[in-house]
């Protein structure tokens, strides 16, 4: 019996499988369900997997984001105007201050770099823990939150300060980020806090202060 798209004097049964393949409409234009499209598959297979790479990063990030419980702003009493000239006169002043910590909380907000202060406040966190497993869990989300390279809140720190906490993690202790924290620390004072002065934040509180003080 001939095939149906006979149109030569070759007879189908010496018709190669590949001939009746390629002039089959059925077979080259309907692929079965389960069948890629040959001329996508290499294109298919890198943009889904690049996708699907990228999803999971973000998946990972979002998890990250709420590993550690957001530290609230401390309560504590309004300033005085004492204390807020002190704010001026050392970053010292400022970060022993809890209202004061709160404003500079409250500016490094605007400046996207509040990372830096929820880290700091973590560690002294951290280093009031005495129970082994509680200083282990936190340890692990603080890494996961700040330190890790693929948490959006990471903390700008350097490569030596980075192995030092890797050395650690096996058995750390409630000091295990004391020379990050120190880092962070240093690096607020040193580019955050003169701006912080020149901000509107803290000329609001001098003017408020000012103010307060005239009326009384």
């Amino acid at each position: 019996m001939m095939d149906i798209l006979y149109t030569g004097p070759v007879p189908a049964d010496r018709e190669s499988p590949m001939t009746r393949s390629e002039t089959s409409p059925s077979r080259a234009q309907h692929p079965s369900p389960s069948q890629k499209p040959n001329t996508c598959c290499f294109c298919w297979c890198c943009c889904c997997s690049c996708s699907w790479s990228e999803d999971d990063k973000r998946g990972r990030r979002k998890t990250q984001e709420t590993k550690l419980e957001p530290f609230p702003c401390e309560t504590c009493p309004k300033p005085t105007m004492e204390e807020i000239k002190l704010w001026a006169q050392s970053f010292d002043k400022l970060m022993k201050n809890p209202a004061g910590r709160n404003k500079f909380r409250e500016f490094l907000r605007t400046e996207y770099s509040e990372e830096n202060m929820l880290f700091w406040l973590a560690c002294e966190d951290l280093k009031k823990e005495i129970n082994k497993s509680a200083i282990e869990e936190k340890t692990r989300l603080i890494y996961e939150d700040y330190i890790s390279i693929l948490s959006p809140k990471e903390v700008s720190l350097d490569s030596r300060v980075r192995e030092v906490i890797n050395r650690r993690l096996q058995d750390p202790t409630p000091h295990i980020f004391e020379d990050a924290q120190l880092q962070i620390y240093t690096l607020m004072h040193r580019d955050s806090y003169p701006r912080f002065l020149n901000s509107s934040v803290y000329r609001s509180l001098v003017q408020g202060g000012s103010r307060s003080s005239s009326e009384s």
